[in-house]
């Protein structure tokens, strides 16, 4: 007779129900960021408009673990990791606190106004956009679980292929909050054309490392092409010179650099993999 179910998945346990060290240590990683934000903005440590500032962290740390829950699929294949899969699904709804947590900071900058909250977001294109991504992402969460998977039958992948269109809008988002200073919004760029450009691959090469570095390449060109658009529509700023600073050694380190040494990184994974690498240390308990 199978094993009955929990009652309720709670994410440090396996889906036999048993408690998980290795799914204890990844929520807690996964949350340590938004505690110590907390702190930060309870110890007033977060500079003249501590709210704002926990807004616009929250929301950045909200794309890194969207991106993160989608970088799960490509590691399951590149790293002979097939556990990893069993996080997929904690790490989307960490993404989802996440974003919930950026617009309860907004609102706090707001003085908690809930008209004027509403009639920012209805005006300002970027917040609009914002929450139309946080809208998405609580569908998704809460269509997440395995009875509604049940209840959807093959409606619940297509719904769920959203998510991507999400993370790039959610991306778009950030980039209309940075403005001027946009590093951070490209290296995510960077490392989301990397991700779907793996999706694109024919299987065979989906864990092969020369494949996976001309893919580092190609999201790399990539990032530096949207920086340069970004910066030569939105600014003031010579965006030729931006683009050619990343040929540069000597203009330190820029987004598209990081996402081609991001990218190389990861195509080294087959090699550890096929040395008994880590593909065994996350195995839930």
């Amino acid at each position: 007779m199978p094993a009955s179910r929990p009652a309720i998945a709670w994410p440090w346990l396996t889906r036999a129900g048993r408690f998980s060290w290795t799914r204890m240590l990844v929520l807690l990683s996964a949350i340590a960021p938004g505690m110590v934000l907390l702190w930060l903005l309870e110890s007033g440590q977060l500079g003249a408009e501590p709210w704002k500032a926990a807004a616009k962290e929250s929301g950045t740390w909200a794309i890194r673990f969207l991106l993160i829950s989608l970088a799960i699929t490509p590691l399951r294949f590149i790293a002979d990791m097939p556990r990893a899969l069993t996080f997929r699904r904690m790490l989307g709804l960490v993404a989802l606190g996440y974003a919930v947590l950026h617009l309860v900071m907004y609102a706090g900058h707001m003085a908690w106004d809930l008209p004027e909250i509403a009639s920012e977001i209805l005006l300002r294109f970027y917040l609009t956009l914002g929450f139309l991504v946080l809208l998405g992402l609580v569908v998704l969460g809460v269509t997440s679980t395995d009875g509604w998977q049940a209840r959807l039958g093959r409606r619940w992948k297509a719904l769920h292929r959203a998510v991507y269109a999400l993370a790039g809008f959610g991306i778009f988002h950030q980039f209309l909050q940075a403005k001027s200073r946009a590093d951070g919004a490209v290296l995510m760029a960077g490392v989301f054309l990397f991700l779907m450009a793996w999706r694109a691959l024919p299987g065979r090469w989906r864990a092969s490392p020369l494949a996976l570095a001309g893919l580092a390449v190609v999201a790399a060109a990539g990032a530096a092409g949207v920086e340069f658009a970004w910066y030569a529509l939105s600014s003031n700023l010579p965006a030729a010179r931006i683009l050619a600073a990343n040929l540069d050694p000597g203009a330190g380190l820029r987004p598209a650099q990081l996402a081609l040494a991001l990218g190389l990184a990861v195509a080294v994974l087959p090699w550890v993999a096929r040395l008994g690498g880590p593909g065994r240390a996350l195995k839930a308990r």
